[in-house]
């Protein structure tokens, strides 16, 4: 399995992953040329993207949906809330509903972890093949400890790590907006992303992504810094700790 981040943080989020025999994304909150531009720098071709996985229904995850579906028609795998709310703006589109928390695509099997935010029907994943196994966790306040078996020891963690705390209160957003971010249906800390990661990880673990950081709230060298610092704490080594960022494509990870 191989991974690459296209681009993640508030103004669009795309994740590219791939087998010998598959190719998904995670969410299209980015255009299609973009999308299209970045697959080819990847050798892929836009017409293999078999699936489509929506963690949920926000503009910066989906607003490439529409003009990418008529031009490519994959599948959008989805739950029933999602589905719902995807036909409010969606006019036409193949899709497969998953009613419990497993379902595959070819050689890839997911398992279906329930998020905290502000908008209806928001998941997670955890992505395996073939043994190698992944995390995709974005846009939640918090995570629940039913899942926390579940999340332990993959070999790839993809995780936000979206705002500085202190950078937030003292910043411009408004008073209602700071109090959206930190509460249990908003977006991550940087100490909440490191404490989660620090209990999850473990000797499989090879590589951990941040994402979803704000432009306004954070800083790569912050939310690297606030890792790196808890998982010295706790004695957890990961060689590999990247930052996704924003219209700038990962290269590939391999899983």
């Amino acid at each position: 399995m191989k991974v690459s981040v296209l681009s993640s943080g508030s103004k669009g989020n795309s994740v590219l992953v791939t087998t010998d025999n598959t190719k998904v994304l995670i969410d299209l909150g980015v255009t299609k040329s973009y999308v299209e531009e970045n697959l080819k720098e990847l050798n892929t071709d836009p017409k293999e993207i078999k699936g489509i996985l929506i963690t949920h229904t926000h503009a910066d995850h989906i607003q490439g949906l529409k003009v990418f579906l008529k031009k490519y028609h994959p599948k959008l795998y989805v739950n029933k809330v999602i589905y719902g709310l995807l036909k409010e703006s969606l006019e036409d589109f193949s899709y497969e509903l998953y009613e419990n928390d497993t379902f595959t695509i070819d050689d890839l099997n997911i398992n279906v972890i329930k998020t905290s935010h502000d908008v209806k029907g928001s998941v997670g994943f955890i992505i395996e093949s073939f043994g190698k196994t992944m995390v995709y966790i974005t846009d939640t306040g918090y995570i629940n400890n039913k899942y926390f078996d579940k999340l332990s020891n993959h070999d790839l963690y993809i995780m936000e790590s979206n705002h500085d705390i202190k950078m937030l209160m003292e910043g411009n957003y408004p008073y209602y907006l700071k109090q959206r971010i930190l509460s249990d249906k908003g977006h991550l800390s940087n100490e909440d992303a490191s404490y989660y990661l620090s209990k999850f990880i473990g000797n499989k673990t090879k590589t951990i992504i941040l994402a979803h950081l704000s432009d306004d709230n954070n800083t790569y060298d912050l939310a690297l810094d606030t890792l790196k610092k808890v998982l010295k704490d706790d004695n957890k080594i990961v060689k590999n700790v990247l930052i996704a960022k924003q219209k700038k494509r990962t290269d590939w990870i391999e899983v």
